[in-house]
């Protein structure tokens, strides 16, 4: 009994180490909810806005006699997560509190006026994934810009990149290619937390919009930095709980292989686990040999990574039941491995296998140029399905941001 005693003190000791960062939540609920004293509150959230003890970012701020909670705004998904990915948000009530909610992915994006009235501070609470095309940080930007416009304060509480704030890859969003899934002139992979973007692009300016055309604007922001975060930390590092900030990111490993697989899904040819157990985390298709597709990987040598065979039925969506065969992938050494490129890896492998299933010319282009930022990975991409052809133009960005983002650093 006192081994197993000692054993258990043991790993509850491992599980304190671990839990070193506390979220601007938790900051904000430790000194008294400073910032939204003697104002009204708005809030934009989701299911991933939680404490380490999964109580909910609204219940907390309604519960709290120092808070006027007075609204809730929802983005993609809703505030309570029950809306599936792309489909609108209505407006209406939470059933727990009561209060209004207005929906952010339906008829508008932005805030409108009449969605402001009655809000003197608007908070925003939601888990990043770290990848441009997330299309939370574009309800970030258009919630700042709404409320530069109406002079209300944005306090903006924040939480860890799963990616950590070492990786940065991808170029820019170049002009005539902004969207919801490509807000800002930032690359794919931003290396940033929430609470640093949300100060860069007030700063910078780099809220472009749809149209890459809007009024450069500058809201009254605060952050509430977390506390013992660093910019070297995944996700698995911070002793956080993991509560999925969209259907498909259910788990950490889905976080971390979002940048490396979802480009990939937009050129049709493959299923990247969305529907099975492990979204994102796989490469796969019916016609797939695996073992030859494992073999030709493995060529490559791309550090950082490593490939096995996979063979499953997605339990849902268009491929449901149907046996695919491929490979999945996990990552040995995250910061080495260039991650975005893992995807062009693979179908540059899967050219060299199976050329007679070359997807080019493409049925759409149209979403996978907002994802990319620009026309120059599909164009130049098409022509030999070479990783080489398109490397050096989607890495030319990344130094010149790493050197600007580094002054808006909260963490070192």
């Amino acid at each position: 009994m006192r081994k197993v005693a000692l054993l258990l003190a043991g790993l509850l000791c491992a599980a304190t180490l671990r839990a070193q960062v506390t979220t601007g939540l938790e900051v904000l609920v430790e000194e008294g909810f400073e910032p939204l004293l003697g104002k009204r509150v708005g809030l934009v959230t989701n299911p991933s806005g939680v404490d380490r003890n999964f109580r909910s970012t609204i219940d907390i701020l309604f519960d709290a006699p120092e808070v006027n909670l007075v609204a809730l705004y929802g983005p993609e998904h809703g505030v309570r997560g029950d809306v599936y990915a792309g489909d609108h948000v209505a407006d209406g009530r939470d059933a727990r509190t009561g209060l209004p909610v207005y929906s952010l992915y339906g008829a508008t994006r932005e805030p409108t006026p009449e969605m402001l009235k009655g809000v003197d501070v608007m908070v925003y609470d939601i888990q990043d994934v770290g990848v441009r095309c997330y299309t939370f940080i574009s309800t970030l930007g258009l919630v700042m810009r709404a409320c530069a416009k109406a002079g209300i304060e944005v306090v903006v509480l924040d939480r860890p990149n799963p990616l950590g704030g070492r990786k940065v890859e991808g170029c820019v969003v170049e002009d005539g290619f902004y969207s919801f899934v490509s807000q800002y002139r930032i690359p794919f992979i931003y290396g940033l937390t929430v609470g640093e973007l949300a100060i860069l692009i007030n700063q910078e300016e780099l809220n472009r919009g749809q149209q890459g055309k809007l009024k450069p604007l500058r809201c009254n922001l605060t952050v509430v930095p977390m506390r013992g975060w660093k910019r070297d930390m995944l996700y698995k590092d911070t002793g956080l709980p993991w509560i999925l900030p969209s259907p498909n990111i259910p788990s950490v490993q889905s976080a971390l292989c979002y940048g490396a697989s979802g480009i990939a899904g937009e050129y049709g040819l493959v299923n990247t686990g969305v529907g099975y157990t492990i979204p994102f985390e796989t490469f796969a298709a019916e016609w797939i040999e695996a073992d030859k597709l494992l073999e030709r990987l493995g060529r490559y040598r791309i550090p950082g990574v490593v490939f096995r065979p996979i063979h499953y039925k997605p339990i849902a969506g268009s491929l449901k039941g149907v046996l695919l065969h491929g490979v999945q992938f996990c990552y040995t050494d995250f910061e080495a491995c260039p991650v975005s490129l893992v995807q062009f890896y693979v179908l540059q492998a899967l050219m060299e296998l199976y050329p007679e299933k070359n997807p080019y010319p493409l049925k759409s282009t149209a979403m996978l140029d907002k994802v990319c930022g620009t026309d120059y990975v599909r164009t130049s991409f098409g022509k030999r399905m070479k990783v080489e052809d398109i490397v050096e133009y989607w890495s030319k960005d990344v130094e010149a941001f790493r050197r600007l983002s580094q002054i808006y650093y909260l963490y070192r």
